[in-house]
């Protein structure tokens, strides 16, 4: 068994790192430590590295289409982790999971209609739907006692009153963290099918899941639904492959996926980008190990987020996770404004984080962190914190 290092600090400057090198241009200063887009500070799989300088060193980077072993491997892994077997007509390349879900909007409704999400919610649902002309239909999810939930009346009221056509559902979910139990899984695809609602469902983070946990896929959940049904996941979170452009759709109703497909090939998308392809197959085959120490360090991570909190920021309230690799903290026992708050962690504690209004305006006193780096980082990251809230509250 390898053992991996989680803990070197790697100089991400100078790369076009969107989250290290592009602090000028979102209008932040240069002294910011930043801990919010989801990508790790760690390098991937050094069997991962392997696979793709093997495919550099041949030297031709033609068009690319992958094969059927290729889809064998990545069947494997959600059969085996998920117990998921779809079969492997119904996989679709694209180049991420919001460029998916972009597709998935213009496929499966036209222009006016009503697409439900549930904030406080991944930030780009919200401009998939409205950018694409369709209306926002929100479910809000129940914050109480430092856990969320699903409203599931509302749920219904808001699919009913809405027309809506389309669900997006996140899942795990993040910010907040939850990894939603088979029977919500159930009463939510009750109601979809109830009103003929189609489902995105987005699982990227399924591989991020706590103990005593456990990630359904939807369909596994809701059998009924698989002809009005989109599970969308990637290697790009498990693996840090993000850059490398490249994700999973399943769609298992062959009509839902012939006009899926007919959207991407109204975009020109056909080939698949070749080191991508070269660096999924080898996390599938060969990342596991990696990822399993992977987790194991995220989660000695979180632990130093909460045991910080409570003997030292006890007025911050870290929304236990059960799912994903990040920290969603509740802010507002310090009595701030959205735009106060903002400024204290900018320019008293000198972070970067996602605010949490940008994933839905109920969520202004929440901050997101990312906790998949060097527990360094962290570490100042947690102090720089604490220097600033201590003076604020002086």
């Amino acid at each position: 068994m390898n053992s991996y290092d989680f803990d070197t600090v790697t100089d991400r400057r100078g790369t076009s790192c969107l989250k290290y090198d592009f602090k000028a241009e979102r209008g932040y200063p240069e002294n910011v430590l930043p801990l919010w887009v989801a990508d790790m500070d760690y390098p991937t799989a050094p069997e991962i590295v392997e696979a793709i300088q093997k495919t550099a060193s041949h030297g031709i980077f033609g068009y690319t289409v992958p094969k059927q072993e290729y889809f064998d491997t990545v069947l494997k892994w959600y059969a085996e982790r998920f117990d998921y077997r779809p079969d492997s007509r119904s996989c679709v390349i694209t180049p991420g999971v919001v460029f998916a879900i972009s597709a998935a909007v213009r496929a499966f409704t036209k222009e006016g209609d009503a697409v439900l999400i549930q904030p406080p919610v991944y930030y780009p649902f919200f401009s998939a739907v409205t950018e694409n002309g369709r209306r926002l239909a929100e479910n809000e999810l129940v914050y109480k006692d430092g856990k969320y939930s699903i409203d599931f009346e509302d749920f219904e009221r808001k699919v009913k009153e809405n027309e809506v056509k389309l669900f997006i559902l996140c899942s795990p979910h993040n910010p907040v963290g939850r990894v939603w139990t088979e029977e919500e899984l159930r009463r939510l695809g009750d109601i979809c099918e109830e009103y003929g609602v189609t489902v995105i469902s987005d699982e990227i983070h399924s591989d991020f899941v706590r103990e005593g946990h456990r990630h359904t896929v939807f369909t596994n959940a809701c059998p009924r639904l698989k002809s009005r049904t989109v599970v969308c996941t990637a290697p790009s979170k498990s693996f840090n492959l993000a850059g490398l452009q490249v994700s999973h759709i399943f769609i298992e109703d062959a009509q839902l996926r012939h006009r899926f497909k007919a959207v991407l090939s109204a975009q020109g998308y056909t080939e698949v980008n070749t080191l991508g392809l070269s660096a999924s197959r080898a996390a599938y085959e060969k990342g596991g190990e990696w990822l399993g120490q992977c987790r194991a360090y995220i989660e000695d991570n979180l632990q130093l987020v909460k045991a910080f909190l409570a003997e030292r920021l006890p007025m911050l309230r870290l929304v236990e996770p059960e799912g994903t690799y990040f920290a969603w903290i509740d802010f507002s026992a310090l009595g701030l404004d959205r735009q106060a708050l903002n400024g204290l962690i900018i320019h008293k504690a000198h972070l970067w984080l996602d605010a949490g209004h940008i994933f839905g305006a109920a969520s202004d006193q929440f901050q997101r962190i990312v906790l998949a780096c060097p527990r360094a980082i962290l570490r100042q990251a947690l102090e720089q914190l604490e220097k600033a809230v201590k003076e604020e509250l002086q």
